[in-house]
């Protein structure tokens, strides 16, 4: 059990890298994924097209949602973007930067379905096998067929255990030309997404690295910001619970007592040491009141000595400037004429 725990607070301290190992599992889950996938042209003239690119299309976006949802800084985007403006402003580039590291681990796994499907070969062979181009592969002396007839007979390439086309043209040839046209696409995109994957990553901070560094700098305090905040709320929350049992049993120990004489007993130090960390918030309507003004009115990002609670930066109230500490040669100076 205990090194579950190590484990787990190992990937909760380096996020991104846990991140990185949950896009490239899956990746690799797309992977296995389309080779386990049981792949059925219905070789309909009116169902390939729909069939072939849906499967291409279709489960690469599913996969990009998934990519997501299971990334734990959606809600931290999403709380950030809809919250009031309050105290403290809003950066667009923190938010664009943190959406833009999101979707770039998100697109792994569909990029790796696209070109897995595209080197394969079968969807882009179901999806446009009525646009082989008869006149140069096939026979153009066999008896000319109505348009209908032609897209059905084609239509069947993919099936070659329904296939009945051979005089028109040959199921391999129609087949083996298809998937050339697919491989192509596939190392295109490969080569394409690579391109893209090493502007995005190396030559973007080159071009704008003090905004890059900026926006960075502050999605990182985004992050920590939110973490502490629930680690205190969840110490707060127990403190305040363990406090309000104690209370609890101590009066029913009073009661008890009162009843049969015999003296309370004191409280435990541990008990002692919640009630410090309760931090003056001892009531429900305070905490909700906290709760909801951190929501409403985060605190500005200017730290300031500590003050009295009320100006804390929840109630809108600004800060008094600090005065600022008087040189040790003007002191000396003012005393020698004094």
């Amino acid at each position: 059990m205990d090194k579950f725990r190590m484990i787990f607070q190992f990937l909760q301290s380096n996020q991104e890298s846990f991140m990185n190992g949950i896009c490239g599992i899956m990746a690799l889950a797309s992977a296995q994924m389309y080779s386990a996938f049981d792949f059925n042209c219905p070789c309909l003239p009116h169902y390939n097209l729909a069939y072939g690119l849906g499967i291409l299309l279709v489960p690469p976006f599913i996969l990009f949602l998934l990519g997501f949802v299971l990334n734990n800084n959606v809600s931290m985007l999403a709380e950030e973007w809809r919250r009031p403006q309050g105290q403290r402003g809003k950066d667009p580039a923190v938010l664009r930067y943190m959406f833009c590291s999101m979707a770039q681990r998100a697109m792994i796994a569909p990029a790796v379905w696209v070109s897995v499907t595209l080197l394969d070969g079968k969807c882009i062979t179901c999806a446009f096998c009525t646009s082989v181009p008869v006149e140069t592969l096939g026979n153009t002396s066999h008896p000319s067929l109505s348009q209908g007839e032609m897209k059905r007979v084609l239509a069947r390439i993919p099936c070659k255990e329904i296939y009945n086309g051979q005089e028109l043209i040959a199921n391999e040839v129609a087949v083996r030309y298809l998937r050339c046209i697919s491989q192509a696409l596939g190392w295109c995109f490969v080569l394409l997404m690579t391109t893209l994957a090493f502007l995005v990553r190396s030559l973007r901070p080159c071009f704008t690295q003090a905004a890059f560094l900026k926006s960075r700098y502050w999605s990182h305090y985004i992050d920590i910001e939110r973490k502490l905040f629930d680690e205190t709320c969840a110490e707060h929350a127990r403190s305040f619970a363990k406090v309000c049992i104690q209370q609890f049993f101590e009066g029913m120990s009073t009661d008890l007592a009162s009843a049969h004489c015999h003296p309370p007993r004191k409280a435990p130090a541990d008990v002692g040491e919640a009630a410090e960390k309760l931090l003056g918030i001892t009531d429900q309507g305070t905490m909700n009141t906290a709760l909801k003004s951190w929501h409403r009115c985060k605190p500005p990002l200017h730290l300031h000595p500590p003050a009295l609670p009320s100006g804390n930066g929840w109630a809108g109230e600004e800060q008094p400037p600090a005065h600022p500490p008087v040189p040790r040669r003007e002191m000396a100076a003012y005393y020698s004429r004094v």
